[in-house]
């Protein structure tokens, strides 16, 4: 279930949160700046949570997880796209833990503006929102796709790829990690990565309010999966906002590569 921070006393800890579809396997992209810097990395690989956890019960559980594997030292949170919606969830039960929230392409709530028609994946959430029996077949399609044709589910979700994340999206290395995270998203995380999906299409814009600890947003100007527009908004909504570093030609994964050698020396700082 967990990967990562094995040993917690040699090093601040940095809690990773995926995205979705994603899976640990995402936090090897921090090895080389986190072992620079001293830092342990711990990411929960939700997905493979009991499934019926949903709501303040799914969160206080992560919580309970990182609480236990922090041993009382004080942690950072780093979210990658959708894993941003849990961490600020989960940090709101951490609420003397959590030193610093970094926000990487970070998806905002649905309800908070008309920012649906931006984003890529628009199609998929509306099915999540109006039709979750829909939703949970296309799940079950791209399952089977991800098992057998890992390369063709690739291709479908990087074919409107813009910015540097065209580029990236030919990388073998990249693709590895990528196909890697899909399987196990689509695979045995299915149930899971449908809980996260399904929570998040759900009104949550209010809870913004009850997030404590100070957010930095970092965020590609030419990304489609999360809109500029969102970051914008978790700016102009969050109470304690450090501040929004926007990307110039970077996208949705481009900009998280770009990102965490940055945000690990902030927090190692």
């Amino acid at each position: 279930m967990i990967e990562g921070a094995n040993d917690v006393q040699s090093g601040r800890l940095l809690v990773y949160f995926h995205g979705v579809p994603g899976a640990p396997q995402e936090a090897n992209v921090f090895d080389a700046p986190a072992q620079a810097h001293g830092l342990q990395v711990l990411c929960i690989d939700r997905f493979a949570m009991d499934s019926a956890l949903r709501g303040d019960a799914y969160y206080q559980a992560l919580a309970a997880h990182i609480t236990s594997v922090a041993q009382g030292q004080v942690v950072d949170f780093v979210g990658f796209s959708m894993g941003a919606f849990i961490a600020l969830q989960t940090s709101r039960f951490l609420p003397s833990q959590v030193r610093s929230i970094h926000l990487v392409s970070a998806a905002a709530p649905l309800d908070g503006g008309d920012f649906l028609e931006a984003l890529a994946g628009k199609h998929v959430f509306r099915l999540a929102q109006k039709a979750p029996w829909l939703f949970g077949l296309l799940t079950r399609w791209q399952g089977v796709l991800a098992r057998f044709a890992p390369g063709a589910l690739f291709g479908m979700l990087f074919a409107s790829a813009q910015g540097g994340d065209v580029a990236l999206a030919k990388d073998a290395a990249f693709q590895a990690v990528v196909k890697s995270a899909l399987q196990s998203a689509f695979g045995g995380g299915q149930a899971g990565y449908r809980r996260d999906v399904e929570t998040y299409v759900q009104p949550w814009a209010a809870s913004l309010a009850t997030i404590h600890a100070p957010v930095h947003l970092w965020h590609g100007d030419a990304d489609n999966w999360s809109s500029p527009a969102m970051a914008h908004y978790l700016q102009a909504t969050l109470p304690h906002v450090a501040g929004l570093q926007l990307m110039p030609g970077l996208s949705h994964y481009s900009c998280l590569l770009a990102a965490l050698p940055k945000i690990c020396t902030q927090v190692a700082a």
